[in-house]
């Protein structure tokens, strides 16, 4: 039997470690570029987004809650207590404003309640104005004041929402319930700003004329009930909705 010949042994290959050691400065890169693209974030936009993701979560006065809570109380936590201090406010003035129906006798004229966007005091224009009037009547002016005053105390935003029923109106004044909606609507806004003080900065005023009934306008009873003005104390989580000039905007329009 023929003597099968032996393949010659191959030579040890001594640089395969350089593959291992490329694979090695490859992820090296990798890894510098990565730290090199994080030390690169800009530190603007970081602290606006932790600004507007406070702004969304609790409101304008939390841009700070995000950066502080960093090495100090967890972030979920921060949070939960500022929205738990501004419904133990919210429903203090709740019940100031409750007692102060009770002590004036305006049980029908004010109603108090609370909706997910916030607190609403509701003012029925038989406290307010005379029909098709726009004025506020001296007697609902000392009202309004101490209704003012109470919410003096809170920081949030206040929208002030005029309504009507849907009788039409066609006066020189108020060509329709648009017109006459906005007007008491500013009204209770210079009220609140001039007469108690409130900072103007803190107030929107919207008209909703006819098209926010709290009740079907079929009779004289329900049509009244629609004739309001609602002050909204916005809570917190919904002021991101409200347009806000800040300071750094100031700035670049200047620029």
């Amino acid at each position: 039997m023929a003597r099968r010949n032996r393949e010659p042994e191959k030579p040890a290959n001594h640089e395969r470690w350089l593959l291992t050691y490329s694979d090695l400065i490859t992820l090296l890169m990798i890894f510098f570029v990565l730290l090199y693209t994080i030390s690169n974030i800009n530190a603007k936009k970081f602290a606006d987004l932790s600004a507007s993701m406070s702004k969304a979560l609790l409101g304008q006065n939390s841009g700070k809650i995000l950066g502080e809570a960093v090495g100090q109380l967890p972030i979920k936590e921060s949070l939960s207590q500022q929205v738990k201090i501004e419904a133990q406010n919210i429903l203090k003035a709740q019940q100031q404003i409750e007692k102060l129906i009770k002590e004036q006798g305006l049980a029908g004229k004010v109603e108090v309640s609370q909706e997910s966007r916030g607190l609403i005091i509701s003012l029925k224009e038989a406290l307010l104005f005379k029909s098709g009037s726009a004025a506020i009547t001296p007697e609902a002016k000392v009202i309004l004041v101490k209704v003012g005053q109470i919410l003096k105390m809170l920081p949030n935003q206040m929208r002030i929402e005029g309504h009507t029923d849907n009788l039409p109106i066609h006066t020189a004044a108020f060509p329709s319930n648009w017109e006459l909606s906005t007007g008491r609507a500013t009204n209770v806004v210079k009220m609140l700003i001039y007469e108690v003080g409130m900072g103007p900065e803190r107030f929107s005023a919207a008209g909703y004329g006819e098209y926010r009934p709290i009740a079907a306008n079929n009779n004289e009873f329900n049509r009244a009930r629609n004739r309001r003005v609602d002050i909204v104390v916005v809570k917190s989580a919904f002021e991101v909705a409200e347009p806000k000039i800040t300071e750094e905007k100031l700035k670049e329009s200047v620029e």
